[in-house]
Formats: structure tokens, C-alpha cells, sequence
């Protein structure tokens, strides 16, 4: 979470006392509301769309459907984080001290989140295709609903600490919402957030390459799909492609908005670790490639509804049964023009 006003970089309790007027900084201050509320629309329409399919369109519940559930209600959570931000960009923090830690808490939570059940679809897809005898067992309904409540238990106690780190800070006579309140804070907040980075991203985008890495070795064999005859062969063309599709747009989200992200992030924990050793210059690069790579991290909730819809076959066979519905409502309608335009 970075909620820092971009005119005036930060408070002199966090960052140096620089003073930004670049072009790309102004730049910058006008266009990032404009692109999170953009983001704010799409995502929550998005992520919107496929709750509905998953609730009322859905009659065959799997592993991947309850998955594909928790990871839309991380996105939903996320985005209706986004106007309280947006707001404090072009303006002070008029909201309090608690509800600051509190939207801290569910931006951070519901961001490390949807990475981990992206990690976990993938390894659900991961044992499906290199382990189908395995997976008959193993993938049940059952056992996908208490993965994901360890999952959300993993999240929301390591996510904790920000209700203790995050707060609000006077500068310029306003208020702006920080994920950390105070300098003195810096060292322990460097290891928790080394800690976090490590055990909430590093750990499952290592777990997503190698499964990913072990899926495509085991598509590309020959003999994969064979000896079920014509019909299986179909069956098992379908499955190359939708797991292709899923570890395109897996591997993109992660290399794209995880991956920038965490990177940039963990420069500014050193950063205010090492405030002394900070110039103005430094200062403002740094601004500008978190402000960059959270807008890239943020565009995480609009690809996890592309994975769905690219990859759910529940979505495709719904759309084909209302076109297939939708053209045998118009036939008669047809019909009679032409018989219409005969006469």
C-alpha cells in the first residue's frame, strides 16, 4: 500500500523532505486517479461478472470453481479499496485512523491473496495433468473448501501487522494514510516485510514455474492423451488448450503485476531503512516506479476474470446455450420475413 501524495512526496516522519515538481510526477497526479478509477469500473464489473456465473450458472461445483471463487472475492475486496486511495491522492485523509489501518489490512490481504490462489490453482491444475489417477482422490470438493480456508487463515494472520504499521500522518496541514506511521518503525518493518515478500510471493511464483515447467513437459509428450480413442483424443486437445490459456495468463499476471511490484516494494524498504543515504533524485525515482508498478500490480484484478473466461468452460457453455436459445427464439421471426418477402 503506498497512498502518498505525489506533489509532496512524503511527511517528514517518513521519507526525506524533497519537494517534486517534475514533469512525469505532475503528469502522474492527474492521470493515476483517472486510470484506478477506470481500474476501480472494469475490475469490480469484471470480477462482478464472473461472481454471477459462478453463483447462478454454475450447476457442477469442482476444486477449480471454488478457487476461482475465493480468488474473485480477493478481487472484488481489493477494488473496493481503490476510491478511499484515489481520494487520498487528491486529497488529505478525512476518513480516521482506524478505517486507514483497516483498508491497509484489505489492500494487503486481498493482494497476497489472489496470489496465493493463483499458486493454487495452479498446482490443482498442475496434479489433474501430471497425476490424473492421483487427482480423482486428492481434488475433491471437500478438501478444495479447507485449502481455502487455510489459505485465507495464512493470509489474514500474516496481514495482521499492518493494522499495527499502517496509520496517518499530518504533513502540510492534511492527513495522508501510510503503510508505515513512523520512522522508528522502519527496522522492523524492513524484516517484516522481507519476510512477507519471501513466504507470501518468492515461495509461490517459484511453486507456479516449476508446475507450470512440469505441466508443459508433460503436454508435449506424445503419448499424452493417446489410447482413448477419437473422443478422448478431442478430450484431450481441449484440456491442452485450456491449459495452455491458463499458463499464459498465469505467467503474465505474475511476471507483469506480481513480480515489478515486488521488486520496486522491497527497494523502498531499504529505502526507509537507509533514509540518510537517500537523495532527492533517488527519492523521486523510486516515487515514480512505485506509483508505475502498483498500477501494475492493481491490474491483477482485471486479468483473474480473463482466466476465467478464457479458461471456464462453465462460462463458454453458458454463453453457447444463450445464443443457441437466442436463435431458435429468432427463427420463426426469420421465417416469416422471408416467406413475407416471397409473397
Amino acid at each position: 500500500m503506498d497512498s502518498s501524495n505525489i506533489s509532496n512526496a512524503t511527511n517528514k516522519n517518513n521519507l526525506n523532505p524533497c519537494y517534486f515538481y517534475s514533469d512525469i510526477l505532475m503528469f502522474l497526479q492527474y492521470a493515476l486517479p483517472v486510470i484506478y478509477s477506470l481500474l476501480f469500473f472494469f475490475g469490480l464489473s469484471l470480477n462482478a461478472m464472473v461472481l454471477f456465473f459462478i453463483k447462478f450458472r454454475t450447476k457442477h461445483w469442482t476444486p477449480s470453481t471454488i478457487y476461482m471463487l475465493n480468488l474473485t472475492v480477493c478481487d472484488i475486496l481489493y477494488v473496493f479499496t481503490l476510491p478511499f486511495f484515489i481520494y487520498n491522492w487528491v486529497n488529505n485523509w478525512p476518513f480516521g485512523e482506524a478505517f486507514c489501518r483497516i483498508c491497509g489490512f484489505f489492500f494487503e490481504a486481498n493482494h497476497y491473496g489472489s496470489i496465493l490462489f493463483l499458486a493454487t490453482i495452479s498446482l490443482h491444475r498442475f496434479i489433474g495433468i501430471c497425476y490424473p489417477v492421483h487427482s480423482l482422490s486428492w481434488n475433491s470438493t471437500r478438501r478444495a473448501k479447507l485449502v481455502s480456508v487455510g489459505v485465507w487463515a495464512c493470509v489474514l494472520t500474516s496481514q495482521a501487522p499492518v493494522l499495527y504499521f499502517a496509520g496517518i500522518e499530518d504533513y502540510d496541514n492534511s492527513s495522508y494514510c501510510y503503510e508505515i506511521r513512523n520512522l522508528t518503525l522502519s527496522g522492523a518493518f524492513l524484516v517484516y516485510g522481507s519476510v512477507i515478500s519471501v513466504g507470501m510471493f518468492v515461495l509461490p511464483f517459484m511453486l507456479v514455474m516449476v508446475c507450470y515447467g512440469l505441466m508443459v513437459r508433460k503436454l508435449l509428450e506424445p503419448s499424452w492423451g493417446s489410447g482413448e480413442g477419437q473422443q478422448g483424443l478431442r478430450a484431450a486437445h481441449r484440456t491442452k488448450q485450456k491449459s495452455v490459456k491458463m499458463i499464459i495468463i498465469v505467467l503474465v499476471t505474475f511476471l507483469l503485476c506480481f513480480l515489478p511490484y515486488h521488486l520496486v516494494i522491497y527497494c523502498r524498504y531499504l529505502a526507509l531503512h537507509h533514509l540518510e543515504e537517500m537523495t532527492c533524485k533517488m527519492d523521486e525515482a523510486l516515487l515514480i516506479a512505485t506509483q508505475v508498478t502498483w498500477l501494475m500490480s492493481s491490474g491483477n484484478s482485471i486479468m483473474d476474470p480473463i482466466l476465467y473466461f478464457m479458461a471456464g468452460q462453465d462460462f463458454r457453455k453458458a454463453m453457447k446455450k444463450k445464443k443457441q436459445k437466442k436463435s431458435e427464439n429468432t427463427l420463426p421471426e426469420c421465417a416469416n420475413t422471408v416467406l413475407t418477402a416471397s409473397l
